[in-house]
């Protein structure tokens, strides 16, 4: 996979990272995966959200993918790396990959309510921090959207 480029270049670890979502959405956790890709583009990492099954309320799967890639790398510093996350993250998530000190975030669906990489707020290029990964939004955004639609579609019904 390449890690350089135009979002199309994303595509690839985009579909991993929906693999994990679609995984994670099986388990009855909000379908949300990420991917973290190591400096060459090969995949470091990949995790499906596990809040419900942990009782962890910071085991969103960007945190779950940042933490495994240091443990792969021997390291917390993910210098050179890309997270590709199905969502936009959090400000949770966002403030963990601007301290991981990842250089790119790329992400699908954008999240109106509580995203923090460009639509609510904008943690990750806010200059008062040291670090400011660059943003590539809207990879899959459609497909990556659907899986959050379609999951709490079902998940409604199933309340009636």
């Amino acid at each position: 996979m390449t890690d350089q480029g135009s979002p199309a270049s994303y595509v690839p670890a985009m579909r991993l990272a929906l693999a994990q979502a679609v995984q994670a959405g099986e388990r009855g956790e909000v379908p949300v995966g990420a991917v973290v890709l190591g400096p060459g583009g090969a995949v470091l990492s990949q995790a499906g959200n596990d809040r419900e099954s942990l009782h962890d309320p910071t085991a969103h799967a960007e945190v779950l993918a940042l933490r495994t890639a240091a443990r792969e790398r021997g390291g917390w510093r993910l210098g050179g790396c890309t997270l590709v996350v199905t969502l936009e993250p959090c400000t949770m998530c966002a403030g963990a990959a601007v301290l991981a000190r990842v250089d790119r975030i790329v992400y699908g669906a954008v999240d109106a309510k509580g995203g923090a990489a460009g639509s609510l707020w904008d943690v990750v290029r806010d200059r008062r921090l040291n670090h400011r990964p660059e943003v590539v939004m809207g990879v899959l955004a459609d497909e990556c959207a659907e899986a959050l639609t379609d999951f709490f579609a079902l998940r409604r019904s199933r309340e009636q």
